[in-house]
């Protein structure tokens, strides 16, 4: 929608109906992309660092929307973006991000954001989801959401990614949802003005209640309209940043 926004050509490319699928290799199937006039390509991969090895082998400008675990580019810029409409500014505010720390691709792009911009972090969620040694990221750690409550100006909270766990990291749903569910009686024990941010999808009941994802505090939708215009602003930097430095003509398409 992004790219269809800046009057953009688009293409859907899905791997299952393409010659990936066939057993040609992923830059093979990236650089025939190329050859027929595709000037941008906007990455999902499962695999950390797929949109880093295409852009060191391809002319085309690539776009990280999301490699594996490991970052989640321009929703980390959106959720800044959402934070300091409604705070002003990140200097001095302290951000929580809390649950699935350890599988969420949108905590580390958020950690690096945030750090660059003042603010202090603190990742809580049960130990087994919070990965080892992440203090050297310069976050703090908890494992209680309730002591943290009081003290923090906006809380980010990262969703239970089932489809990438392997192991049983806490007992039950209806366990996690006790601790570190964000629901009306925590809301009324944080601080008054405080932010409720969520990268969708959201599961309710489990990371958040509907009373708390509906209400005031709450900037899901905002986030959702952020994240079109921050996309439309990489695209257009993106490309901008092609034409100069490859003189790509202007005619040329967008892959997403």
């Amino acid at each position: 929608l992004a790219a269809k926004r800046l009057s953009a050509d688009t293409v859907d490319f899905s791997p299952s109906g393409s010659s990936l699928s066939k057993g040609e290799s992923f830059l093979d199937t990236a650089r025939n992309i190329e050859s027929l006039g595709v000037s941008l390509m906007v990455v999902r991969h499962k695999s950390p660092g797929a949109p880093l090895f295409l852009s060191q082998r391809l002319d085309a400008g690539i776009l990280n929307a999301g490699d594996g675990t490991h970052e989640h580019p321009t929703q980390g810029l959106l959720d800044l973006m959402t934070i300091r409409e409604r705070c002003g500014t990140l200097q001095g505010k302290t951000v929580a991000l809390v649950g699935d720390i350890r599988h969420s691709r949108v905590a580390r792009s958020n950690i690096w954001g945030l750090k660059k911009l003042g603010a202090r972090i603190i990742v809580c969620g049960p130990a087994t989801l919070i990965p080892p040694q992440i203090e050297k990221l310069g976050v703090e750690v908890s494992h209680s959401l309730d002591e943290i409550l009081p003290e923090v100006d906006c809380i980010n909270l990262l969703r239970i990614q089932f489809e990438r766990q392997r192991g049983a990291f806490f007992p039950s749903i209806h366990e996690y949802a006790h601790l570190f569910g964000m629901n009306r009686e925590r809301l009324e024990r944080a601080r008054e003005n405080v932010v409720i941010l969520a990268p969708g999808p959201i599961n309710r009941g489990v990371e958040i209640t509907p009373y708390v994802a509906d209400g005031k505090h709450s900037v899901i939708l905002e986030q959702v309209n952020n994240g079109l215009a921050v996309r439309m602003a990489a695209l257009y930097l993106l490309y901008r940043r092609q034409l100069q430095l490859k003189s790509v003509p202007t005619s040329e398409s967008l892959l997403v």
